[in-house]
C-alpha cells in the first residue's frame, strides 16, 4: 500500500462512461472507493452516463448518496470519447483517471497510478495489458487477434505499449492547448498522439473480461479507429511541418 504524505495528496477525479451498466456500477463504485480510503486520496468519481435505459444513471443517484460521486447525464448515447470529454469538463480533479465501467479494470493499481503521477512525476500512466505481469483473462481468439493487430497498426504514433488501453491517468495540464477529437472509443490513444507529455509509465493489470452487460466492440468502432489512425497520420505531417 502506498501512502502519501498530506501535503502530496493530489486531487483525483476518475471518469467512468457507462451505457447500461447497473449491474457492475455499484460493485465498481465499492471496490474503487475500498482502495481510494485505504491511501487517503482526495477523490471523486464522475459518471457520464448516456440516458441508459436500464437505469444506470438512478443506480449512480443512489450511490452519490454514500460516496464521493457526481453524476453527468446525457441526452442520448453519443459514444465514450464524447463521454470521457464532458468528465473531464466536469472533473474538479488535477489528475484525471479514466476507466471502463464494467469491472475489467482492477481498480486495485489505482493507488500505484496516482502514486506514479504524484511522486514520481509522471505525466501519463497507462494501464497495461501488453507489459510484464499484464494478461487478459477469457477473451475468445478472436478478439485477442483484433486486439493485438488494432495495438500493432498504432506503433507508429506512440512507443506506449498498450495503445489500445482504455484505463490511464494523467495530468489535467497535459491537454492544455490541445484538440480532441471525440469520434470512436480509443480516447486513450488520442491523448497518447496529442497530449503535451515528455515522462509516462506504463503499469501492468489483469483485464477481465465482462460477466455481464454487453461488449461495445461492433464493427462501426473498427471503422472509426481506423479512421482515427489515418487522421494521425496527417496530425503528424502537420506537426513536422510546423517543426
Amino acid at each position: 500500500m502506498i501512502l502519501l504524505a498530506e501535503k502530496e495528496i493530489p486531487s483525483v477525479s476518475i471518469i467512468i462512461p457507462t451505457y447500461n451498466e447497473k449491474d457492475n456500477l455499484p460493485e465498481l463504485v465499492k471496490n474503487i472507493s475500498s482502495v481510494v480510503k485505504k491511501d487517503k486520496f482526495d477523490m471523486e468519481i464522475v459518471i457520464v452516463d448516456d440516458n441508459s435505459p436500464d437505469g444506470t444513471g438512478d443506480v449512480a443517484r443512489d450511490l452519490a448518496k454514500k460516496y464521493s460521486l457526481q453524476l453527468v447525464t446525457r441526452p442520448e448515447k453519443s459514444g465514450l470519447s464524447s463521454a470521457v470529454l464532458d468528465g473531464i469538463k466536469s472533473a474538479k480533479g488535477d489528475i484525471i483517471g479514466v476507466m471502463d465501467g464494467d469491472l475489467s479494470h482492477d481498480p486495485v493499481i489505482i493507488p500505484k497510478m496516482i502514486d506514479a503521477i504524484a511522486r514520481q512525476k509522471n505525466q501519463l500512466v497507462v494501464g497495461s495489458r501488453y507489459i510484464k505481469g499484464g494478461k487478459i483473462e477469457n477473451w475468445p481468439l478472436s478478439r485477442r487477434i483484433i486486439s493485438w493487430v488494432a495495438v500493432l497498426i498504432a506503433f507508429p504514433f506512440t512507443g506506449i505499449k498498450d495503445r489500445t488501453s482504455g484505463y490511464f491517468f494523467f495530468k489535467r495540464d497535459i491537454l492544455d492547448g490541445v484538440t480532441l477529437d471525440p469520434m470512436g472509443f480509443k480516447i486513450g490513444l488520442e491523448i497518447m498522439v496529442k497530449g503535451n507529455y515528455k515522462r509516462w509509465k506504463e503499469i501492468p493489470y489483469i483485464f477481465k473480461n465482462r460477466t455481464t452487460g454487453k461488449s461495445k466492440m461492433n464493427f462501426d468502432e473498427i471503422k472509426h479507429y481506423l479512421s482515427q489512425l489515418r487522421s494521425y497520420i496527417f496530425y503528424k505531417k502537420q506537426l513536422t511541418t510546423k517543426g
